[in-house]
């Protein structure tokens, strides 16, 4: 199915398989990553609490806000995926840049630049290469 409104394509997965959405590369994909991410878990986990949904759409748009300003040039898509696990959401975002997401130091004087400190605040995540890019992931627990 292509939305071409929200510039994104969904993919049919089977009942046991993460979901996914390709999303291209530009500011409009948040906010579709961010209303797939709340229904994936709204479906998955009907008696999530609030919170845990809030933080997993959190991590989400942080994720991919990285990945379209870093991770993608002009007409590139990157990928977002979705999966549960007994409490537990990974979520997923493979770009084709090998650059890995940097810490910046903390400062009063930028808008931008507190995405991996929020993330440090609310889930674990790591990095792995691919052999074309890239796949930053995050794991938020129930609590």
């Amino acid at each position: 199915m292509v939305d071409k409104g929200q510039g994104a394509r969904q993919l049919t997965p089977r009942p046991d398989q993460p979901r996914e959405l390709v999303l291209v590369g530009d500011p409009q994909s948040a906010r579709a990553a961010r209303k797939f991410a709340r229904e994936y878990v709204m479906k998955s986990e009907p008696a999530a609490s609030e919170d845990y949904v809030d933080a997993i759409v959190l991590v989400t748009s942080e994720l991919v806000t990285n990945s379209i300003r870093y991770g993608t040039e002009p007409g590139d898509s990157f990928a977002l995926k979705l999966h549960t696990r007994r409490g537990r959401m990974r979520v997923e975002v493979r770009d084709p840049v090998r650059r890995r997401p940097q810490p910046r130091p903390e400062s009063d004087k930028r808008d931008r630049g507190r995405g991996l400190l929020i993330l440090d605040g609310l889930c674990h995540w790591g990095v792995d290469d691919l052999a074309f890019g890239k796949v930053v992931w995050a794991e938020v627990i129930a609590k």
